[in-house]
């Protein structure tokens, strides 16, 4: 009995990912979720990407955070439509989240829409959002070890981030033994190292944002 209500969850939350997905469709908005530890710098590159790209998109963005809006407010800053989601202790955004979220925002007036998941490196890999493209977001103060530990980050993005390469000098960070495991699981993963501080290597993972958003416009 119990299998069948976790199939019954499963199948709704799947439903409510395909009706996000279809509601973003139909207004070409392009959707990227952000996935990272608490404290990889998930909001500040989205700041980054913001600052790079509002002159020629109209963004908007969804904060999830455990308890606090401070993201939100962050983002706030930039100007751009922002909605704030508390998972009041869950370790992930789920479908069902980011559709009521969907509803606070002037969809008609979005081309891109980015998705800042809770600070965590498992669970909000599994979950379909009913977004276009994941993007896997680690940092250099955590350790090189992490796409060893942390497979899951790897299979489930379409690219990677290294953030924070300006601490490379004052941590003890080997890069083949961080990109070792993205070769094996994922040869053709796209990794950008990038420091949200500096602002070295963020043109670069702009641009290839732009092209994931070229590459729909053209279907």
């Amino acid at each position: 009995m119990e299998i069948k209500v976790v199939r019954k969850i499963l199948e709704a939350s799947i439903r409510v990912a395909e009706a996000n997905r279809r509601i973003l469709k139909e207004r070409d908005i392009r959707s990227f979720n952000f996935i990272g530890s608490p404290g990889a710098g998930k909001t500040s590159l989205i700041v980054k990407i913001i600052e790079k790209l509002k002159k020629y998109y109209r963004i908007a963005v969804i904060e999830g955070d455990l308890a606090t809006v401070r993201d939100a407010e962050v983002i706030a800053k930039t100007n751009v439509p922002v909605v704030q989601i508390n998972t009041e202790g869950a370790c992930h955004l789920d479908a069902n989240l980011v559709g009521k979220a969907l509803e606070e925002l002037p969809l008609e007036s979005i081309d891109i829409l980015f998705i800042e998941n809770v600070g965590n490196l498992v669970c909000p890999t599994a979950f379909d959002l009913g977004e276009d493209i994941k993007i896997g977001v680690l940092s250099v103060p955590e350790g090189d070890d992490k796409p060893e530990k942390y497979p899951v980050i790897v299979k489930a993005s379409k690219g990677i981030v290294l953030n924070k390469i300006d601490m490379l000098p004052y941590f003890k960070f080997d890069k083949e033994r961080f990109y070792s495991p993205i070769r094996k699981l994922a040869p053709d993963m796209p990794v950008f190292e990038v420091s949200c501080e500096t602002g070295e290597g963020i043109d670069e993972f702009v641009d290839w944002i732009i092209s994931k958003i070229r590459k729909e416009e053209a279907r």
